[in-house]
């Protein structure tokens, strides 16, 4: 059976075909709706997979927010603003025609990451640092989502009490500090108003600040990665996301956790599948439920 399978991003929508083996074919991807109202949305969802659903079967989805009960809130409403509510599974069944699931991004990517280990591994933590900072947890061989769908949100937990506001409403959040919109909100003097994309770009070509910016982000995730390590006992932690996969981040991370005590240092890993990771999560759980 063919599955669309969807990634619905801060900063981006992406959609492929997943045959039974998981190999994704006719991938698309177009930018996020600027004004990310449900409108909007619906608008670029209907345009991204136009030419893949007359293929599919049926389609599954892993979009940033919370999903319950096919339903998608934002914890943080700034990375996907007017999506306070949205009824996902609905909106895509009526686009598409198709029966459809729908599961976080974080964990749809955990879920793809954790199969590529060896058997060995059965506790693992996934961590996304792109618009946001995502997370997922593998326990047991099992994913964990929680009973509100709140299970590995690790990005709005603390990090600085003294830190920025976060757009959940929390002060100094991971998210508000490592995330790109984080490093990209910090830049002041000639880096105001700059992507965190460009500031990386700044940053390898030896800008000061630029690398001030990355270096506080990896410092904090690192922190972040200690905190995981000494709540869950987890065996490793893969890293994904545009920030996590970025040239020289995860080094700056490694470097940054060697500096805990050994306890809390963790094998950290690259994620295998890189940007597709959360596609190829939404196929292979597809696979499984058999919907």
């Amino acid at each position: 059976m063919t599955t669309l399978v969807i990634d619905i991003g801060g900063t981006k929508l992406a959609a492929a075909l997943a045959g039974n083996d998981l190999t994704l074919t006719g991938r698309r991807e177009i930018p996020t709706p600027a004004s990310k109202t449900p409108d909007a949305l619906q608008a670029a969802l209907a345009e991204l997979v136009a030419p893949l659903v007359s293929q599919a079967q049926r389609v599954a989805v892993a979009s940033t927010g919370i999903i319950r009960q096919g339903i998608l809130t934002a914890l943080n409403p700034d990375n996907l603003g007017g999506l306070s509510h949205f009824p996902l599974v609905e909106v895509i069944s009526r686009l598409t025609q198709l029966p459809c699931m729908a599961v976080n991004d974080a964990q749809a990517a955990a879920w793809a990451e954790y199969h590529a280990l060896s058997a060995e591994i059965t506790d693992m933590v996934f961590l996304t640092v792109s618009t946001g900072v995502g997370g997922a947890m593998i326990s047991g061989g099992k994913l964990l989502t929680g009973t509100q769908g709140l299970a590995g949100h690790f990005g709005h937990t603390l990090a600085d009490p003294q830190g920025p506001r976060c757009g959940c409403g929390r002060t100094g959040c991971v998210e508000a500090m490592a995330s790109g919109r984080g490093i990209a909100s910090a830049a002041r003097d000639d880096l105001a108003g700059c992507t965190a994309k460009q500031i990386f770009a700044h940053a390898a070509a030896g800008h000061l600040q630029a690398g001030a910016l990355i270096q506080r982000s990896a410092r904090v995730l690192a922190r972040l990665i200690a905190d995981i390590k000494v709540a869950t006992d987890c065996q490793c932690v893969v890293l994904g996301g545009s920030i996590g996969l970025a040239e020289g981040y995860l080094a700056q991370v490694k470097t940054f956790l060697n500096e805990e005590p050994e306890v809390y240092r963790v094998t950290l890993l690259m994620a295998k599948h890189q940007h597709d990771a959360g596609l190829r999560g939404a196929a292979l759980l597809a696979q499984e439920m058999a919907f």
